[in-house]
């Protein structure tokens, strides 16, 4: 006689039930709804940030340098143009200046030639570099160089060279322009670094020495200034179709004068500069730019370091002449 009433009561909790899960997924809808607006905002003032921003460029003559120098300038950015070849660097200048994109507003490069291996000019370069704009908002580290050849054939001087070029030269820059952003509270600070500055690979030694230093010193930055309001990204590329390995150095000075296959086969520097705008953008800490295999090698270094050295005695055995890799 009572199994209409429970009936009916059953019905009510069920309805009360589904309708509190439709309200539970009116607030969950609403709140995701809330979360892409936001995400949407942020990418906004993101990409707006670099409309008008000062960016400094090493290594701009050429290669990935001169694709960063042009998604950068395609943003807004008013670009200082720094390089070894007074000429070259001109010749970035007027095709950007040419080359105006779209309705967003750009600005004519500036252009400040100087030896970043020679750490008696950098200062000078800094203070050049800063009577452009009155001050950096992000500094760029590119330029360097590649080695290629085996350690027992290589002479000391070799390693030196490469290290001024690809750790010294970039620290001096950095140091020097520093100051300057950590009275502003403002700044970032990029280096261009490769996925050898994390895992090591043979006939490579004076190159991954110089990235290994670059990885150490930039984490130790990004540390130390996060509380002045200055930003630090590490951006590790693997291979980059660039020539790159074509004037890389080899053990006695000379250079290296082959474009190698895993260069060869590298990613576009256009998609790589997109990237490093895109860490600017998103002040990203640590980016790997790599396939899977590199990228698996890196964590195989840290989990089973025992295999990985046994897969680099591999490779070792087998690049006996690292010229005909």
């Amino acid at each position: 006689m009572c199994f209409p009433c429970t009936k009916k009561n059953h019905l009510k909790r069920c309805k009360s039930a589904m309708d509190r899960a439709a309200g539970v997924l009116q607030l969950a809808l609403a709140g995701a709804g809330v979360l892409l607006l936001y995400r949407i905002l942020v990418r906004l003032r993101a990409e707006a940030s670099l409309q008008d921003a000062v960016v400094v460029i090493t290594g701009a003559s050429s290669g990935l340098g001169k694709e960063c120098a042009r998604v950068f300038h395609a943003a807004g950015a008013r670009l200082v143009l720094c390089g070894r070849d007074a000429a070259r660097l001109q010749q970035v200048v007027q095709e950007l200046a040419a080359n105006p994109t779209g309705s967003q507003q750009t600005y004519a490069p500036v252009a400040v030639a100087f030896d970043l291996a020679d750490r008696h000019t950098v200062d000078t370069a800094a203070e050049d570099i800063l009577r452009c704009y009155g001050h950096v908002d992000v500094l760029i580290n590119n330029a360097g160089i590649s080695y290629r050849g085996a350690i027992l054939d290589t002479d000391i001087s070799v390693q030196r060279d490469v290290m001024e070029t690809n750790y010294f030269g970039p620290v001096a820059l950095t140091q020097a322009l520093l100051p300057s952003m950590v009275r502003r509270r403002s700044g970032h600070i990029v280096a261009v670094s490769s996925v050898q500055g994390k895992i090591a690979i043979p006939y490579r030694s004076a190159y991954a020495a110089s990235k290994h230093a670059t990885q150490a010193y930039f984490d130790c930055l990004r540390a130390e200034v996060e509380r002045c309001g200055v930003r630090v990204s590490v951006i590790s590329p693997g291979y980059i179709r660039t020539n790159l390995s074509i004037n890389a150095v080899t053990g006695d000075g000379s250079k290296y004068g082959v474009l190698d296959k895993n260069t060869a086969q590298g990613r576009d520097p256009t998609d790589v500069a997109r990237a490093v705008l895109k860490a600017v953008r998103q002040r990203s800490s640590d980016v790997i730019l790599a396939g899977p295999l590199p990228s698996l090698a890196i964590y195989l270094r840290t989990l089973w370091p025992a295999l990985f050295f046994k897969l680099m005695a591999s490779r070792a055995r087998k690049e006996q002449k690292p010229k005909d890799e």
